[in-house]
């Protein structure tokens, strides 16, 4: 039963440091906006229109859905940490649920949730976010491959959603 409460522990810790932006996707007055024209660049024309999407080679502008794709991918997280906290704490509570059981829910949670954050690399019309949101599928791929997938949670699942709202929003 220790094991069962190791992993409950660090899908918790998992979860706050998932709540560490300050931002969720039930907090209309924390989720960012996309531009609106009164907040576009005045030099241009037509600031929305196909032909004036900046490309990825234009310093310091990125494509015109990074904010709703980047919300998402933190929308996804949020509710992935949410998810394998809930599995971890009924684990918990369940006499007759095994280590080996609770690492396969949480394995396929984490799967679930690398399928979901693949498909929002997809979307991504900047290259540098599609990588890096794509990185970060690739890195929920080995916590679902994970031997001990708790373990993986306190150890690399922790580093994620700090380094979105580093890097994906910028």
């Amino acid at each position: 039963m220790t094991a069962l409460r190791a992993a409950a522990l660090v899908t918790l810790v998992a979860l706050a440091a998932g709540c560490q932006s300050g931002e969720t996707a039930d907090d209309p007055a924390a989720a960012p906006t996309a531009p609106t024209a009164s907040t576009a660049p005045t030099d241009s024309v037509e600031p929305f229109a196909a032909t004036s999407t900046p490309s990825a080679s234009t310093p310091g502008v990125t494509a015109a859905n990074t904010v709703e794709v980047c919300g998402e991918v933190d929308r996804l997280i949020l509710a992935g940490s949410k998810k394998l906290a809930a599995d971890s704490a009924a684990a918990t509570r369940d006499k007759e649920t095994t280590p080996d059981e609770l690492n396969d829910r949480l394995k396929r949670t984490i799967a679930g949730l690398a399928s979901d954050v693949r498909k929002q690399a997809a979307r991504a019309e900047d290259p540098e976010i599609e990588k890096l949101i794509g990185d970060v599928a690739k890195q929920l791929d080995g916590g679902a491959k994970a031997a001990s997938p708790a373990k993986w949670l306190g150890e690399t699942f922790v580093d994620i959603p700090p380094k979105l709202a580093r890097d994906c929003h910028a």
